[in-house]
This record gives C-alpha cells, sequence and structure tokens, in this order.
C-alpha cells in the first residue's frame, strides 16, 4: 500500500539540527594534552560543525568525497563526525596506534583527499607522510603545538568560509564514514557505514538494555572516536543531548576517576583493560574518590573477566558487557539480564552478565557448525554469524574477502561462540587462538576469564604454543596485581576446580605487561611469535 508514511531520509543531518537547536546549552568537555580542560556548547558545535562543512563545500567536496582525520577524542573532532558527512562527504578516520605503513595503506586504500590532524599528532603524520598525497592538510589547535607554515590552520579554514551553508539532499543509504578493522591478521579492511547504519545504531543505542542513554547522562566516552565509530557514541550524545566528555589522551585509571568525580559522570564506555586499571585505583586509593551519582559502565572489545563485575559492584558501579566489531558499527549484542532470569542466583546472574549478551534490537545471530546451525544449547559451538541493518554488507574495495559472507547474506565472523536456551551468546574464542591439544579444544578466554578472578592477578592472556605430542598446548602470561606474589602452583590450584587437568596451562610466564593492540586488546600473535620455540619441561 502507498502514501503511508513521509519518505523521510535517514540521515545525520536531523541528529545536527536537534542537538544545536534543542540541547545548544548542554556542555561537551575536552581535556586536552596538558589535562586543562575545554567546555564549549551543543550551540557551539553546531555552529563550528555547519562552518566546517561550508568550508569543506568551497574547498570542492563532492558527494563521497574522503576526508581523513588524525585525531585524539575531543570536540573539534565531534565537529568533523558531523561536518564531513552533512557536506556530503565521507570521514575516514585514521588509527593513530597503527604502524606508518598501516595508516598509509588504510588513507590510500580509502583515497583521502584531504586531511584534518590534531597538531599534538603531526609527528604521526610526519611518520607516513611521504608514502600518501592529501591534496590539503589541516591542523588543529588542540595542544598548543606550535603549526608550521607549510600546513593549513583549522580554525583559519573553519573562518574562512560563510553562513551560507545549505545541505545536500543527501540518501540514507549514502555512505557517511570508514572505518578500517584493526588489522591483526593482515592488512586492514574498510568498513564503510551509511548514513542511515548511523541512525539506527544511535537510535538502538538509546533502549534500555544496551547504553541506555538518556538526555539526562553525562557520557564519559573512553571508546577512541578514531576507531570503530567510536562505538556510535559521539552521535548518540549529540542526538540526546547528553553532557559528552572526551578525555583527549589520557585514559590512565587516576585521571580518568578524576573526571568522573568532577564532572558527574552517569555513563563510561571503554574496553576492559581501562576499568581493570580503574578498579586496582579504587581498591588502593579507599574513601579517594566520591562517586556521587549512580555509575555505570559499558565495556567491550574484549571479554569482560567476571572478577571485574564483581570487583565494580563492590563500589557500586555497574558494568554491562557488548559484543561487536568494526563490522557491526559495533554494538551488536548486550549483556542484559532478561526479566524471566531475575529471581536467578547470584553467580548464576554473574555467569549471565560474563556472557556477551543477546542480540540486539534488529540484529539476528546464529552459530553455524559443518553440520549447519548449531542449538541453542550453550554447549555446540562453531562460528559466530550476524546480519542487521548496521552489519556491513562488505568491505571497501576487497573482492577477495567475499567469503565472509554466506550465500543467504549473513557476515561470518571469525568468532567461535555457543548460544544458550535463552539467547545468550557465549565467544568461546576467535577461531585463530582456539587451543587444539590431543584432539580437544580449549579455549583461551576461559582460561584467562578464570585467572583474572584470582585476587593477585591483574592481567592475563594465554595462548597455544606448538607441543610435539599434544599439537598445542595451553602458555598463561600473567601479570600479578602491584605489591602482590603468585606462584604457578597458586594459579594452577585455582584453576583445578573449574577446568579438566588436560585443559590447564602446562607454564606460566609472569611479566610486567602484556602487550596490545592499537585499541587496547591483548596481541596474541605477539605473544605467539615470542613463545613459538618454547620448550616444554
Amino acid at each position: 500500500m502507498r502514501g503511508t508514511m513521509m519518505d523521510f531520509p535517514l540521515t545525520l543531518v536531523p541528529m545536527l539540527e536537534r542537538a544545536g537547536k534543542l540541547f545548544g546549552g548542554v556542555e561537551v568537555v575536552s581535556q586536552r594534552p596538558d589535562r586543562s580542560i575545554a567546555r564549549c556548547t551543543y550551540a557551539d558545535v553546531y555552529r563550528r560543525t555547519r562552518r566546517l562543512a561550508r568550508a569543506l563545500e568551497l574547498a570542492g567536496i563532492g558527494r563521497g568525497d574522503r576526508v581523513a582525520t588524525l585525531m585524539w577524542n575531543h570536540a573539534a573532532h565531534l565537529e568533523c563526525y558531523f561536518g564531513i558527512p552533512v557536506a556530503g562527504g565521507v570521514m575516514h578516520t585514521l588509527n593513530l596506534r597503527l604502524h606508518p605503513n598501516d595508516l598509509a595503506f588504510t588513507a590510500n586504500h580509502a583515497r583521502d583527499r584531504f586531511l584534518i590532524v590534531d597538531d599534538v599528532l603531526l609527528p604521526v603524520y610526519e611518520s607516513f607522510r611521504a608514502q600518501v598525497n592529501f591534496e590539503r592538510v589541516f591542523v588543529a589547535p588542540f595542544g598548543g603545538a606550535a603549526i608550521p607554515r607549510e600546513f593549513e590552520h583549522y580554525e583559519d579554514f573553519l573562518s574562512a568560509a560563510d553562513d551560507e551553508f545549505e545541505y545536500p539532499e543527501l540518501e540514507e543509504n549514502e555512505a557517511a564514514v570508514v572505518c578500517f578493522t584493526s588489522g591483526t591478521t593482515g592488512k586492514a579492511k574498510g568498513v564503510v557505514y551509511s548514513h542511515r547504519a548511523l541512525v539506527l545504531h544511535s537510535l538502538a543505542e538509546c533502549i534500555d538494555g544496551t547504553f541506555g542513554i538518556s538526555h539526562g547522562d553525562v557520557i564519559l566516552a573512553c571508546s577512541s572516536m578514531f576507531h570503530a565509530n567510536g562505538w556510535g557514541l559521539p552521535y548518540t550524545a549529540a542526538m540526546m543531548g547528553a553532557k559528552l566528555i572526551l578525555p583527549g589522551p589520557h585514559l590512565d585509571a587516576e585521571g580518568l576517576l578524576d573526571l568522573i568525580e568532577r564532572e558527574g559522570v552517569t555513563l563510561a564506555a571503554g574496553v576492559p583493560t581501562l576499568w581493570i586499571g580503574v578498579l586496582q585505583a579504587l581498591e588502593n586509593n579507599p574513601g579517594r574518590w566520591k562517586i556521587a551519582r549512580p555509575l555505570r559502565i559499558v565495556s567491550g572489545g574484549a571479554a569482560v573477566p567476571e572478577a571485574l563485575f564483581r570487583g565494580l559492584d563492590r563500589f557500586g558501579i555497574r558494568v554491562r558487557q557488548i559484543w561487536g566489531m568494526t563490522e557491526t558499527a559495533p554494538m551488536a549484542s548486550m549483556g542484559t539480564i532478561k526479566s524471566t532470569l531475575a529471581g536467578c542466583s547470584e553467580d548464576q546472574e554473574y555467569k549471565i552478565r560474563a556472557k556477551q549478551g543477546i542480540p540486539a534490537p534488529f540484529v539476528e545471530m546464529r552459530v553455524m557448525c559443518p553440520e549447519g546451525e548449531a542449538p541453542w544449547d550453550d554447549k555446540t559451538f562453531g562460528e559466530l554469524e550476524v546480519r542487521g541493518p548496521w552489519v556491513a554488507a562488505s568491505y571497501l574495495d576487497a573482492p577477495e574477502t567475499g567469503d565472509r559472507w554466506s550465500k543467504d547474506g549473513w557476515f561470518r565472523t571469525g568468532d567461535v561462540a555457543t548460544i544458550d536456551p535463552e539467547g545468550y551468546v557465549r565467544i568461546v574464542d576467535r577461531s585463530k587462538d582456539m587451543i587444539k591439544s590431543g584432539g580437544e579444544w580449549i579455549s583461551s578466554v576461559d582460561l584467562e576469564n578464570a585467572l583474572m578472578g584470582h585476587p593477585a592477578v591483574s592481567e592475563a592472556a594465554v595462548i597455544g604454543v606448538p607441543h610435539p605430542k599434544w599439537q598445542e598446548r595451553p602458555l598463561a602470561v600473567v601479570v600479578a596485581k602491584k605489591g602482590a606474589e603468585v606462584k604457578a602452583e597458586d594459579l594452577l590450584l585455582f584453576l583445578a576446580d573449574k577446568f579438566a587437568k588436560w585443559q590447564l596451562p602446562d607454564a606460566f610466564i609472569f611479566a610486567s605487561e602484556i602487550p596490545r593492540t592499537s585499541v587496547g586488546k591483548f596481541l596474541k600473535t605477539k605473544l605467539r611469535e615470542e613463545y613459538a620455540n618454547w620448550e616444554w619441561k
């Protein structure tokens, strides 16, 4: 039947207009490199964003042209999040923690025309400058560093434009943003987000049980704006008019707790390693921080250990786990407790919370085995597949990766998972991280989470190392908490009632730190390289 509803495209334009016109007085707070605080409002962001869009228009940016950003989390980056797409361009967030060769590869693969870079990140740009050819480079004065005359000043670029900007007639399925994967298993791959996908993802983040973002929230965005779409938080916060705290380059535990206390944060988002540090800071400094308002944390990017849920609960801080990927924009599942499970025991509730949760609205998930779709029994594992309105349908100009999508349109994640009778997904491991020993599979994630439940353990990563008899055996790399002492026999005893004997690590390495990827995940490829020639005793 025709003529039912208006043909109203889902683009970022109404979100920007809403933020500027309805929530103009709400603050956006940026922490500079020297830890000083810069404050502006959504009215300021709205005005400057439209000025940026006009400046890009006058500079000749056409529909679909790429503009790269090399920036920390701060207000000028928020202007780019909206200003580039509403002008008809496509924002490409460069992951500043990648190797220079990988940065150059992503910029060239995306065919970026312009670059907007923080003054303090010019050394990063210089490290791959010879490999790229941006038409124009604009430097944003974030840290107060001197801007060389050879570059254009971002503020001059904006001030040279007038206020006569008119939005182009954007289609909701047009590209708005391109993000690249971390490239931990080969070359990084580009994921292009449409306006429609970003709008729907933002609406989903407002639902109770996901991020549950509302106008009254004060959001601390520790998730990097240069990776995985900043978890969608810049868009959702602006759409709902929530106060937004952008911490810049500083993600140390004590600094985050200072921001949480001073700004009255109600929602914080970031990877588990951040919150492990926050828990240790709270334990080591009892009573130092007064968190007056209820605080909830959304954590993803890696499995959240059960010990972290329990530890932060003691301080009245509620952690909710989400799961997703760059390819899912990134939220795909949410660790909420269903009302029908409200009467379960405390231990059962923690086990549920430690799972990756149920699919977000409009996202579908299944586990596929060689025999077909796995039953929801929490035992049968296979590869997790997803589909939905903000799940990628392909990678940018990478036809050789077409096998990542099934013939019926599901995205093959590369994660090994189970689904329980209630629909909760549990990531057993990345397929490349599963350990095969004597013909049986061992989950490195389960071992890691259990090890991090030991009171003396801060972090743990488990890898499979070649073994002459068993093919592979698990080796654990452990970081002890500050001032704590722990031995291998203590950890084996701690694990003994949780795992079969053949599943236990055969060796423990005690280290000062575990290498990480550009987005804070454990870098197991480096560990496997380091211990590839391990001699078993």
